[in-house]
């Protein structure tokens, strides 16, 4: 179904009761709704926002468009956990209520600031020519919960060279001043990071772009991230318009990162390294970072892209979040790993010790729709070697290491129903080891397989039959393998 502009700009307040409980009960009865992901009550989740920790609580808000599964009218949707696991549902927090967000009130984040949470996000207006008018906005909320905007976008306008792509704000702290990410794309059609500086978080001082050695990819800079860790600076990007190189790249847009020496906010210089991709799946897009009270750093994603339609559509819903990760950066690598709060879903485990030997093999008690694996090959002779999840006589998603060619390969061209077929079935990324340990959440459509105790990440959306629960571990060759699987129970 094509959607109108005018059924996209419909809001939530227009409809009446009897039409969204309707549109409630339908996406209650999907099949392909997930048991421990956040995820819209319907509708559209797009990217997470406002990613924080505030008054003894996690606070994760999200891009939401509430009556339908494409992107119209914005909203942010407000969750909150004590332990990052189970999620509580605080309704709608922002809506698209002032001339500068009427048209959307678009992706930002949230800092702590004076007791009160303060949430930077970006206003989408439009007038009647379709033209739009993008600023940097400000909504305070006490720890009450209430929530007040601003009266006045705190950046109003562009800087000179930047066209309407001009949003994502990012704010942080460093010493007694906050500075402000902004994502742009200037004239030539080049993606950029933009930043500004102040002291209030109200008047803002425009300071220029991000000087980087990666300018040239991609004509637009989504949701631009950055933090310090081990004395690095870390700054997260979602490039749009890079063109395949290789086994890199191949979803529509990217997610990645660039480490290197902290960012000099004097003049905006930012050495570092090779842009790399954070997640080499299927899905994963405008991930958001926060420190949180233990010192950790963790960064949730969004579970889907722009431009591709999703299985679920039919449903009247679209896409999840990720689930959250603690990163920790050693020398150029940023290791990505589960939070450990997800440990306390687990229940009746079920473990697994053998060598394998020119086989595919299947172990009772390793089996299910949504469950935690852990296994490990060691001291294999074999050119490939990995699991099946999820598998049927018709279907099975694939993932495996590649010892000839040195690759890890995730292949879903069997995995039932999948998303974005025009852009391939397989995912490929260099990999060394003689040991491979993998850490595997299967919801019921998503896989999340973490590579190593984080060196590589590997996610995929999948909408497959409910029949197929099986797991399956092969080699061409000898290896040793110990495995463990836990059923899921939130």
């Amino acid at each position: 179904m094509e959607w109108t502009r005018e059924q996209r700009y419909r809001r939530i307040e227009e409809v009446s009761k009897e039409e969204y409980d309707a549109l409630k009960q339908q996406v209650s009865q999907c099949c392909y709704r997930q048991t421990y992901h956040n995820q819209p009550i319907t509708g559209l989740l797009n990217d997470p926002n406002g990613f924080s920790y505030f008054n003894g609580e996690y606070h994760m808000f999200y891009q939401w468009f509430p009556l339908g599964p494409v992107h119209g009218v914005k909203y942010w949707y407000h969750t909150t956990s004590t332990d990052l696991v189970h999620w509580k549902d605080c309704g709608i927090a922002l809506e698209p209520d002032r001339y500068f967000d009427s048209h959307g009130v678009f992706s930002g984040t949230a800092i702590e600031h004076d007791e009160k949470l303060y949430l930077m996000y970006t206003g989408n207006a439009r007038d009647e020519a379709w033209v739009r008018y993008p600023t940097q906005c400000l909504a305070i909320m006490d720890k009450e919960g209430h929530i007040e905007k601003y009266p006045e976008p705190v950046i109003k306008a562009a800087p000179e060279n930047v066209t309407e792509h001009f949003r994502d704000p990012k704010v942080f702290k460093i010493d007694e001043s906050f500075y402000c990410l902004v994502g742009a794309e200037i004239d030539n059609h080049q993606g950029t990071v933009v930043y500004y500086e102040s002291k209030d978080l109200i008047h803002w001082n425009y300071k220029g772009e991000v000087k980087t050695q990666f300018k040239g990819n991609g004509f637009m800079w989504e949701c631009p991230d950055y933090f310090t860790q081990n004395g690095k600076g870390v700054m997260i990007i979602s490039p749009q318009g890079m063109e395949p190189e290789g086994d890199k790249y191949q979803n529509i847009f990217q997610s990645g990162y660039l480490i290197g020496e902290e960012i000099n906010w004097e003049n905006g210089v930012f050495n570092h390294g090779s842009f790399t991709e954070l997640d080499r799946g299927f899905e994963f897009y405008a991930p958001q970072t926060m420190l949180d009270p233990k010192g950790r750093c963790i960064l949730v994603g969004w579970f889907g892209l722009p431009g591709i339609d999703c299985v679920s559509d039919e449903s009247g819903w679209a896409h999840c979040l990720t689930l959250p990760r603690e990163l920790e950066v050693v020398g150029d690598k940023l290791l990505q790993r589960p939070v450990k709060e997800l440990q306390q879903l687990r229940w009746n485990g079920v473990e697994v010790s053998t060598h394998l030997q020119n086989e595919v093999k299947s172990f009772i008690g390793f089996n299910g729709q949504v469950y935690e694996l852990f296994c490990e090959f060691s001291e294999f002779e074999a050119q490939e070697l990995g699991v099946k999840l999820r598998t049927s006589q018709e279907e099975e998603t694939l993932f495996y290491y590649d010892t000839q060619n040195k690759k890890l390969v995730l292949d879903r061209s069997k995995s039932g129903r999948t998303c974005g077929d025009e852009f391939g079935s397989q995912r490929k990324c260099e990999f060394e080891t003689d040991k491979l340990t993998l850490q595997i959440f299967v919801d019921t459509s998503s896989v999340e397989i973490f590579v190593n105790d984080g060196q590589e990440v590997f996610s995929t959306r999948i909408f497959t039959k409910e029949e197929s629960t099986g797991i399956e571990f092969f080699t061409d060759g000898t290896a040793k393998l110990e495995a463990k699987i836990w059923e899921l129970n939130k």
